[in-house]
């Protein structure tokens, strides 16, 4: 038997910190089409079960198109069970309109509820669940439980936390072991995790389906679980599905003094990483620099943004200044810098950049910073 647990999938998020109205409207696009290519994925592959362990959904007011075209993709395949579990951002999924849930989606609630799909007639697999809320995350360890003679899968949304808890979005992990639990398939981490749970059993985050944002850097997709019914025993394997993924490449400036040699350094670093035009990248300049570089930022993203799909430049460089070469200095920049130097309320960094929008001023220049 084959299973797919995947999570997060955060369907209609705005995409809009980055991105522009465009391109997060088509990255938004995208998120729904790396669901259906998933689903498509489960179907040629003969998966028996998708389980879906929190965050389908990114508000609880969802598009009435994104509602449809998973509505049609469950319909659309009788062969395959959706286990459909809420997380924090969820919203209950068609529960205005009970009439038209598919028979092949399971739901659950407040209490535990167990779903046990049959292979040849034999109950081999349980698939247990239990959606958290204020009442109940701190009493659901003591009512869980299993047969240990079956391959338990159990589903929960929240992060792990190695002891109880008051807060409802925490799993107590110590709790669910030896609880007979096999594969325990979790949401709400958005990078792909797995450990050991006890003697028996691991837990697991798949991961989100799709990176958002530069917080969500690297593969993603979800967990591939094959169960050998004879031996009742379940193997793993992560599957890449994302249709962009998204980096974060530091770039060292140090001793740039222009925009064309910081974009010489940056393409110099780049040549070395291994990303695609169909990507999105972050860049942060790290270093230090002269305090009088000319370096602008809003240029230097003009000159690369062909370079991917979307591109971010983050400056974290500092700047260095050689108060030495001011010492003797009788002009007006020189009077400035001393006059910085000499004030004790400020520290170094404070200083550095003071001195940097300075003898700018003095030059009649403004760069972006």
């Amino acid at each position: 038997m084959k299973i797919i647990h995947c999570a997060d999938l955060h369907l209609d998020s705005k995409l809009q910190t980055n991105l522009s109205r465009e391109k997060a409207a088509e990255r938004k696009a995208e998120l729904l089409e790396t669901f259906l290519a998933m689903v498509d994925y489960a179907a040629e592959n003969n998966v028996s079960a998708i389980l879906i362990a929190g965050d389908l959904f990114d508000t609880k007011r969802v598009l009435a198109r994104t509602r449809n075209v998973v509505m049609e993709a469950i319909l659309s395949n009788p062969g395959i069970n959706f286990y459909y579990l809420k997380g924090n951002h969820d919203t209950a999924l068609f529960a205005d309109e009970p009439d038209r849930l598919p028979q092949n989606l399971m739901l659950f609630g407040s209490e535990w509820i167990s779903y046990c799909p049959e292979e040849g007639g034999e109950c081999i697999v349980r698939i247990t669940g239990v959606e958290l809320n204020a009442e109940n995350h701190g009493k659901i360890y003591s009512s869980l439980v299993l047969d240990a003679g079956l391959v338990n899968i159990v589903m929960l949304h929240g992060q792990e936390t190695a002891s109880h808890t008051d807060r409802t979005e925490c799993i107590d992990l110590r709790a669910l072991r030896n609880k007979g639990i096999d594969y325990l398939a979790l949401g709400h981490v958005h990078s792909y995790k797995k450990e050991k749970l006890d003697s028996r059993g691991v837990y697991c985050y798949p991961g989100c389906l799709e990176g958002r944002g530069f917080d969500e850097c690297g593969e993603h997709g979800f967990v591939m679980l094959e169960i050998d019914e004879e031996k009742r025993t379940v193997s793993t394997s992560f599957v890449p599905m994302a249709f962009r993924r998204l980096y974060c490449f530091p770039v060292d400036i140090s001793g740039c003094m222009t925009t064309p040699e910081i974009e010489s350094r940056v393409r110099d670093t780049l040549a070395g990483e291994h990303y695609e035009e169909t990507d999105l990248l972050k860049l942060v300049l790290k270093g230090a620099v002269d305090v009088e570089c000319e370096k602008d930022l809003e240029y230097l993203e003009k000159r690369l943004e062909d370079i991917c799909f979307f591109l971010k430049i983050e400056d974290m460089s500092e700047y260095k200044v050689d108060y030495a070469s001011f010492v003797h200095d009788e002009s007006l920049k020189g009077e400035f810098v001393r006059t910085v130097l000499g004030d004790a309320s400020l520290c170094e960094e404070d200083k550095a950049i003071i001195v940097r929008y300075g003898i700018q001023a003095l030059k009649g220049e403004v760069y972006a910073q």
